[in-house]
């Protein structure tokens, strides 16, 4: 397995700190808001990341955190009333089940950052015991002078001023770098007992102090292997990461760290100020969250990423493809998947999560079977092949896993499918009772409605007419 390692900035061999286990953190979101196409991308990322290490027998312990605490959350609180727990239990309920909707895993461990305060106050009273952070009047500050490794994350100018933007920065800091690591207490906001003063964590603490309480290997020179997020992230958030992580415990945070890239929508960066923020609960409303994932997947994960509702239909074309080869060995059992075949779809995605290559492979496997088929319509050992091998990537690529029937009926309301039957259970009848007239009248009608059939052994089945 090669992974391209954001610091290095070139392609690396994975070498896990123990051997045949891979120990995965991943920067969840803030919960004050809904989820944007940028988290539903760095999510189905780490998702391809995780399951392709545990196709490759890897043993993966993955951790996605929840910040619900912040500046956002109590401006958010303020504004709408709720306590802190009403209003971040409900946008963390809300992002895991549009995340289920992509059919994105749930992480193994989901730590948030009120459940951690312990560690983060017993964290901070480390840095200030070893005179590596300081206190001014709003809160207690991490001196980046004193990690002598600082930048080394993302290679940041020196002379970068007051990129610390987090939240309102204190003019009296010793360095223009210097972050927040606790808030003193402000009347009206949350506030947690700490002995060198009540308040709240700041943004980057929680994630040091997650990882070394869930999954931190701590004799070792890395703490954890991989430690992905977007790529806004890197500065200055996985920057004072593992610079407070350095200065605490003397250890690198991570072996390696992976970014993905931006969204972009219809070719400008996605952005509340710029009003284009586009809600994943609004594009789940348009597409369904299989398709969803499929387009978000077809981008290398390290490339940014535009949205455009024209390359989704292209893509989606894509995803039919594997449903209709899928509707041809529908019924059967599994056999074995085609060694050769998941053989050059491991080798792709083994190489940095190569998704081009690994798509076209799928394209190959597909075509082959198809002209398989129509040479051998009763192969039924090289049907239940294909049938594994449609299962082996919804186990990889997390796709193909529908009633194939059901996918080509997406975008059909519940009323709309009740009128659909109705009309194919008067059309079944007519053929019985051999009135041929009636019944290609009806099969008019329902193509009329964008609706074509197929007669089965099994039955009639139906499907919506792409017109795209």
């Amino acid at each position: 397995m090669f992974i391209y390692d954001s610091v290095l900035k070139k392609k690396v061999p994975f070498e896990p700190i123990v051997k045949d286990k891979a120990k995965i953190y991943v920067c969840g979101p803030t919960v004050y808001d809904d989820a944007h196409l940028g988290h539903a991308r760095s999510s189905i990322a780490f998702d391809l990341l995780r399951r392709v290490l545990m196709g490759l027998e890897y043993k993966v312990t993955f951790v996605k955190n929840f910040t619900d605490i912040d500046d956002k959350i109590i401006k958010k609180m303020k504004d709408s009333g709720k306590t802190l727990q009403d209003l971040t239990n409900f946008y963390i309920k809300r992002y895991k089940n549009e995340m289920h909707q992509l059919n994105v895993n749930d992480a193994d461990i989901e730590p948030k950052a009120t459940t951690t305060i312990d560690e983060i106050i017993g964290f901070v009273q480390d840095l200030l015991d070893k005179n590596n952070a300081y206190i001014l009047d709003d809160g207690i500050y991490f001196d980046t002078t004193k990690d002598e490794k600082y930048l080394s994350i993302s290679h940041m100018q020196i002379d970068t001023q007051n990129l610390q933007s987090r939240a309102n920065t204190n003019d009296n800091k010793k360095n223009p770098k210097d972050f927040a690591l606790w808030k003193f207490s402000k009347l009206g906001e949350p506030t947690y007992k700490a002995v060198f003063g009540d308040g709240r964590p700041g943004w980057h603490i929680e994630c040091s102090c997650m990882i070394e309480k869930h999954i931190a290997n701590l004799k070792t020179p890395y703490q954890i292997d991989i430690h992905g997020g977007g790529m806004d992230l890197l500065f200055p958030h996985h920057e004072n990461e593992a610079a407070q992580t350095r200065c605490h415990s003397g250890q690198e945070l991570a072996k390696y760290w992976m970014h993905n890239g931006f969204v972009t929508i219809n070719g400008e960066k996605m952005s509340k100020s710029l009003g284009n923020s586009f809600f994943l609960k609004d594009a789940l409303k348009i597409y369904d969250g299989e398709i969803l994932r499929f387009y978000l997947l077809c981008t290398h994960y390290r490339a940014n990423f535009n949205f455009s509702q024209e390359d989704l239909l292209i893509n989606k074309k894509r995803l039919d493809k594997i449903y209709r080869l899928k509707k041809r060995v529908y019924g059967l059992k599994n056999s074995l998947v085609n060694e050769d075949f998941k053989k050059k779809l491991m080798d792709a995605l083994s190489d940095d999560l190569n998704i081009s290559v690994a798509l076209s492979v799928v394209d190959d496997m597909i075509t082959t079977a198809n002209e398989k088929l129509d040479s051998e319509p009763k192969n039924r050992a090289y049907k239940q092949e294909i049938n594994a091998n449609i299962e082996f990537l919804n186990n990889i690529l997390g796709i193909g896993y529908k009633n194939p029937y059901s996918y080509f009926q997406l975008g059909i309301t519940a009323d709309e499918k009740q009128v659909i039957e109705d009309l194919i259970q008067k059309r079944d009848e007519a053929k019985k009772d051999k009135d041929y007239n009636k019944a290609d009248a009806l099969r008019d009608e329902l193509t009329d409605l964008k609706i074509t059939l197929m007669d089965t052994p099994n039955g009639t089945q139906w499907e919506k007419i792409d017109e795209q």
